[in-house]
């Protein structure tokens, strides 16, 4: 799922391709005063920037992203985020070591997706 970052988060494009763990956390209005869901928690990836004064908080979510963690009448939800490491690059590392180490020891294997 994909989310924009307010200026802030952007920070010039760095943002862009990283991953975030979104909680909701609690109602901006009295519209629905209990907005999230039971999955309260969503991980997103920043894909565009998000420009003042559009942009009414720190993180713009997909329809998708927001409806997961909240009901999408609410419009606007209170959430508490932190960035995702993502391990995909550890296990490319671990994967390429372990290709590389039987090559050289002259082991070959085929991988069958």
């Amino acid at each position: 799922m994909i989310a924009a970052a307010n200026q802030d988060l952007w920070q010039g494009g760095a943002a862009c391709g990283k991953n975030f763990q979104v909680t909701c956390t609690g109602a901006t209005n009295q519209g629905v005063p209990h907005p999230c869901t039971d999955t309260a928690m969503v991980t997103v990836m920043i894909t565009d920037f998000c420009p003042p004064p559009g942009c009414k908080g720190d993180l713009d979510l997909s329809h998708e992203a927001f409806s997961t963690i909240a009901d999408p009448r609410a419009g606007g939800i209170k959430i508490s985020y932190q960035q995702y490491a993502s391990n995909y690059l550890f296990y490319i590392f671990v994967f390429f070591n372990i290709i590389f180490s039987l090559f050289h020891n002259n082991m070959f294997i085929l991988f069958v997706h």
